[in-house]
């Protein structure tokens, strides 16, 4: 497809504009995709606030995005799965496949892999996108495009679910009711989870949460949670935890909340890197911890759930925008942490 495309690019820290690029072209293994829908993520907004996550630092124009949904609109000649008009999630992370982590089929640790809006690489707040045919998922006719874009998060959830060993007749808590806790949240259900809690101290989060099927909501601004869990959980502790708030508190709760022998899976990020937590408590209870970064082998299962009704995606989306409104996007995400669980730009329909 021959043409120009609209890319809303990252200027500097908290400015955004745009550029006229040209339409990629798929190589032999690759589909090109329209665009429709791109979830913000945390991490767009934070290289939008700061400039950089850790090591990865933007150099601007950079582009932005990298939880998108579309339409194929070209095939490479080698792609025998997918036809022009099916309409695809895209994983974002292109690994090498012959190191030990690939060949192992832990790919998500690849050294090598090169991810969507992970400086240098662009990500897809564009029209169109070349991607890796391997690397776009089919959506069955019930799962919209929004959905698709969607995925993404959902995936790190599921991970999230089974580094846990999340099954039926346990009783679990998520720390955080961000759009990951809400996810997690969803795919502990969908593997099962007897009971799932949600803990924050956003009341519309929590709200959200019991909407999209929480068993139960606690808010640590307003009751204490150590004992609000000793209480449901009859003094025992919970079977499961999954932290995504990424707090050195929320931490402390988890090992404080979670039953003996059982596990505690980390998935947000301390501002810091670092955390002090009571470690003598950690193996008294003889914890173990389970760590997530991405997620791999998830898209299929994940698509799956959302098709059979036990995942409610569009639940999650509390805002769209326009690819023209990439500027209000970003600033109004970045403003209203509080109000906002999740924000998509819409850039086709």
């Amino acid at each position: 497809m021959e043409g120009k495309m609209k890319v809303a690019v990252m200027l500097g820290i908290g400015k955004m504009g745009f550029e006229e690029r040209d339409i990629p072209k798929a190589k032999d293994d690759e589909v090109l995709v329209k665009l429709e829908y791109v979830g913000i993520c945390g991490s767009d907004l934070h290289y939008y606030e700061t400039g950089a996550i850790g090591d990865y630092v933007v150099e601007p124009p950079f582009v932005l995005g990298h939880e998108p949904g579309g339409t194929v609109v070209e095939v490479g000649k080698n792609v025998k799965h997918l036809k022009v008009g099916d309409r695809v999630a895209l994983e974002p992370g292109k690994t090498c496949g012959h190191c030990e982590f690939c060949k192992t089929g832990r790919y998500n640790l690849c050294p090598d892999v090169v991810f969507f809006a992970t400086p240098p690489v662009d990500g897809v707040f564009q029209e169109y996108v070349a991607h890796e045919a391997d690397l776009c998922f089919k959506l069955p006719d019930n799962v919209s495009t929004l959905e698709g874009a969607l995925i993404e998060p959902l995936a790190v959830g599921f991970h999230a679910a089974i580094q846990g060993d999340a099954h039926l007749g346990q009783r679990a808590v998520v720390m955080g009711a961000g759009c990951i806790g809400l996810v997690s949240m969803m795919a502990l259900k969908a593997r099962g989870v007897s009971e799932v809690y949600v803990v924050d101290i956003m009341e519309k989060r929590l709200e959200k949460a019991l909407e999209l099927g929480a068993t139960g909501v606690i808010n640590g601004a307003k009751e204490d949670v150590l004992e609000r869990v000793k209480e449901l959980t009859d003094g025992t502790g919970m079977d499961l935890v999954i932290e995504t708030a990424g707090t050195e508190i929320t931490t402390r709760q988890a090992i404080h909340m979670a039953k003996k022998g059982s596990n505690i899976v980390l998935v947000g990020y301390s501002k810091s890197g670092e955390m002090t937590l009571p470690m003598s408590l950690v193996l008294d209870k003889e914890l173990t911890f389970k760590t997530v970064f991405r997620y791999r082998h998830i898209y299929p299962m994940a698509i799956d759930a959302v098709a059979a009704g036990k995942v409610n995606l569009k639940g999650i989306v509390t805002d769209v925008f326009e690819l023209d409104e990439a500027q209000k996007a970003m600033d109004y995400s970045v403003n209203n942490k509080a109000d906002i669980v999740k924000a998509v730009i819409r850039i086709a329909e």
